[in-house]
């Protein structure tokens, strides 16, 4: 059963000259974003982000996961799930995460038909939801420090 919580994870990855983002354009409706989705069952904000990043681009993000202090919500209606969830529940918490790809490889999944790397401006101009810029200013900040915090 999905759980009354979104998450939302941002791929990136650093060279020397510059820090590039990974942006998904959905195939259902052809907007960017990043990875996203919702818990299921007794996940953690944290587990259900490790998920989503395995499904939707392919890769293990358990040892290089930032958790990031950027949170939005979405009104509950936005989930067929909703109903299941009772009358006390009005809006879902989205938890945001940034994850170091490093030079692996991504896959795109089903739920994407795309993927673009880019640099901070462009993906700021990309991104549909102001929830997915105000995380990518977050991590476009953090990596500008000597060393992101990790979740380990």
């Amino acid at each position: 059963m999905r759980a009354p919580f979104q998450v939302l994870v941002i791929p990136f990855r650093c060279t020397a000259a510059r820090v590039q983002f990974a942006v998904l354009k959905r195939s259902d409706a052809g907007y960017w974003q990043f990875v996203a989705g919702g818990g299921e069952d007794d996940e953690t904000p944290l587990e259900a982000a490790q998920r989503e990043t395995k499904e939707e681009i392919g890769i293990d993000a358990n040892q290089r996961i930032i958790k990031l202090d950027s949170m939005a919500t979405v009104p509950k209606t936005c989930f067929a799930e909703a109903n299941s969830w009772g009358g006390d529940v009005f809006v879902v918490p989205e938890h945001c995460f940034a994850v170091d790809v490093g030079r692996y490889a991504l896959t795109v999944s089903r739920e994407h038909t795309e993927l673009r790397w880019a640099e901070y401006e462009e993906a700021m101009s990309l991104l549909r939801w102001e929830s997915n810029r105000n995380a990518l200013w977050e991590v476009n900040e953090r990596l500008k420090r000597p060393k992101p915090e990790l979740v380990r």
